[in-house]
């Protein structure tokens, strides 16, 4: 399962008609240490590009915007209990939630891959 980036750091992971979202390393490190995150409620209906879920560390608020549309079918309960978790697994466990996509086919048209991400990562310091 490839994973594709946004601008704004969200990553998405695509497979089956389904995708997992979170946010990347560098943006839980730009973000700091996470104390609450904000999830989406399941059935929510996302457009790519609205908030979706609002992450909370010592520094301030950030928003978590949608990588594609579709219905958000599961959250990451685990995030309620130990948000920190975002910190410690931002690529793996400390994922946001889940969507069921409005168009497969579509959901990663004009996100990077890793290399690009990288590039992109390389062009902001």
């Amino acid at each position: 399962m490839a994973t594709h980036y946004t601008k704004e750091h969200e990553w998405i992971r695509a497979e089956g008609g389904e995708a997992i979202v979170g946010i990347s390393s560098y943006a839980q490190d730009q973000i700091g240490d996470i104390v609450f995150v904000e999830l989406p409620e399941v059935g929510n209906q996302l457009k790519k590009g609205d908030i979706a879920a609002v992450v909370e560390s010592v520094k301030a608020a950030s928003e978590v915007y949608a990588p594609a549309d579709g219905e958000v079918i599961a959250i990451n309960e685990a995030l309620a209990d130990d948000p920190g978790l975002v910190n410690r697994e931002s690529d793996g466990d400390g994922w946001f939630f889940r969507i069921r996509l409005a168009d497969n086919n579509a959901a990663t048209d004009g996100m990077m891959d890793d290399s690009a991400y990288k590039a992109h990562l390389a062009d902001l310091d």
